[in-house]
């Protein structure tokens, strides 16, 4: 008799980002998902690491979407010896085309500017996580699959895609695996979509299920009702607050699909009068190329006919090389920027908002999720001075958030979505969610579940799947990767950054030289005591 296939969380487990589940049965191995992780360093330094398992060892990977947090270490992964096919969507693929080697010019990017600062300290030089080439390589390997189609994985393993209504091409995974007398029947969520999405319809799936991997990512909040007039409403009155003659509408925004449709918004806020018109300017090469694939998908898309014109308004115009978003910094009369990435992590919306956060005149918005330890989490929580590359700014700009464009599905909708896919007779395993948005969620599904059934795993624990409730295997022999409590929070290096900033600040309070040495004789005496 066949073993029940085991489940392994190697990412997005407590945390959002990272999102890669390896399922094992019959002594094959398949991935779903190999996504980078982001947020605290602590967490980020994962990336750079090997993998917890063996790259040879996997058959296949099925791409649940493009996104960078679920794509990301496709790369390294092909790099360190996968050989198999990668399963995705067309739009993904072609995303995907675009999106890894972008990611990988930032890999070469950055630590070629790390090891420029390491020679001058002494220090070894590093090496990217990968490099373009490993990157088009990835590409090589994708293989498309339609929605509704079976395909087979690998042996023992067969699988369709679902529309998740979260992203251009972003599916669900429904996965049959090899399993006693009958297969165990396994959905993945990826990420969900939320009602009234400007581009996509709502996500699809079959009921009837032996487990479910749904993420959590905004399972305690409810957004209330949000309506497309609703979206542009508060969108127009946050452009017209922005508005000041000397000033600039900051948006960091991820460059596929969020920068799309606040674009088809704006320039339908013009359309109508409801905005007067100003210059657009989408800062991001990569946003460029994503939008070039958006526009040749648009009839496939809800409101595609509004997007293209928003692409062909006189308004808009795109950057590409580095020094037409230098001259950015010298333009004149209020204009709007829309910059990856979406929290303010990389690319140049850093330079953007070093430029302008210290200035009373800008407004910077954000309109996405804002995970623990990144720029972009800071000034959603109101931080008062940031640090930079080392340069500490004050923050003078007014900070705004609106969570309307979010692509995720918010905590009512997750729950509504399940209820769909029940009966569940195994269990339900909460990711992509920190903390307190798991513990929403499961008190929203508690109302259709017995709590046994919901689990919200911890990153590398392994379930034995079968018909019923999942059973976790226990092994005291592995070392975990990072401290479970350091996923999805800020860590040392966060805290170390704000030490920085509160001596500073004290340091810059002190009337004369003599308080000034007092604060660091202070400061001397406490490390002494330690």
């Amino acid at each position: 008799m066949p073993s029940q296939p085991v489940i392994t969380f190697h990412g997005a487990a407590e945390t959002v980002t990272g999102s890669c589940h390896m399922v094992e049965s019959g002594g094959h191995r398949i991935l779903i998902d190999c996504g980078m992780f982001q947020g605290s360093k602590t967490e980020k330094e994962l990336n750079y690491r090997a993998f917890p398992f063996d790259p040879h060892a996997i058959d296949a990977l099925i791409l649940t979407h493009a996104h960078i947090d679920h794509s990301g270490l496709i790369p390294k992964l092909v790099k360190d010896g996968f050989k198999g096919p990668i399963f995705a969507s067309a739009p993904t693929i072609d995303l995907c085309k675009v999106m890894l080697p972008d990611s990988a010019h930032i890999q070469e990017m950055e630590v070629e500017q790390l090891n420029r600062r390491n020679k001058r300290r002494g220090r070894q030089e590093v090496t990217p996580i990968y490099t373009l080439l490993d990157a088009m390589e990835a590409v090589r390997q994708m293989r498309p699959a339609q929605l509704g189609e079976w395909r087979d994985a690998a042996l023992g393993f067969r699988f369709r895609f679902w529309n998740a209504g979260h992203l251009l091409g972003s599916a669900s995974v429904e996965l049959e695996a090899t399993g006693g007398d009958r297969p165990v029947r396994i959905l993945f969520s990826g990420d969900l979509g939320p009602d009234n999405k400007l581009l996509q319809s709502e996500p699809e799936a079959p009921a009837g299920w032996d487990h479910v991997v749904m993420e959590s990512t905004y399972g305690d909040i409810d957004r209330q009702e949000v309506t497309e007039a609703r979206r542009r409403a508060e969108l127009r009155d946050e452009v017209r607050a922005a508005i000041n003659p000397d000033g600039v509408l900051l948006i960091p925004s991820f460059a596929v699909e969020r920068t799309q449709e606040l674009l088809a918004d704006l320039v339908h806020l013009f359309e109508t009068g409801q905005v007067p018109p100003c210059p657009i300017i989408i800062d991001s090469p990569l946003a460029n190329r994503a939008s070039q694939i958006f526009r040749s998908y648009a009839r496939t898309l809800d409101n595609g006919d509004l997007l293209l014109r928003a692409f062909a308004s006189p308004h808009v115009r795109f950057t590409e090389s580095v020094e037409q978003s230098m001259a950015l910094d010298q333009m004149h009369g209020f204009h709007i920027v829309i910059s990856a990435s979406g929290m303010c992590e990389a690319g140049r919306i850093r330079h953007r908002l070093r430029n302008w956060l210290w200035r009373s005149e800008a407004t910077v918005l954000l309109v996405g999720y804002q995970a623990v330890g990144t720029l972009g989490r800071l000034l959603a929580d109101g931080a008062p001075v940031v640090r930079m590359k080392g340069e500490q700014i004050d923050v003078r700009a007014r900070i705004r958030k609106l969570d309307l464009y979010s692509g995720h599905a918010d905590g009512p909708e997750l729950a509504a979505w399940l209820r769909k896919r029940l009966p569940v007779s195994g269990t339900v395993f909460m990711v992509h969610g920190e903390e307190k948005a798991i513990g929403g969620l499961r008190v929203r599904l508690s109302e259709n579940l017995p709590q046994e059934h919901l689990v919200d795993p911890r990153l590398d624990t392994s379930y034995r799947l079968g018909h019923a409730t999942a059973v976790e295997i226990v092994d005291t022999t592995r070392k975990p990767r990072i401290d479970p409590l350091q996923a999805g929070r800020t860590d040392w290096h966060n805290d170390f950054q704000g030490l920085l900033l509160d001596i500073q600040s004290e340091i810059g309070k002190a009337a004369d030289e003599k308080a000034r040495s007092r604060v660091i004789r202070r400061l001397r005496n406490a490390l002494a005591a330690e």
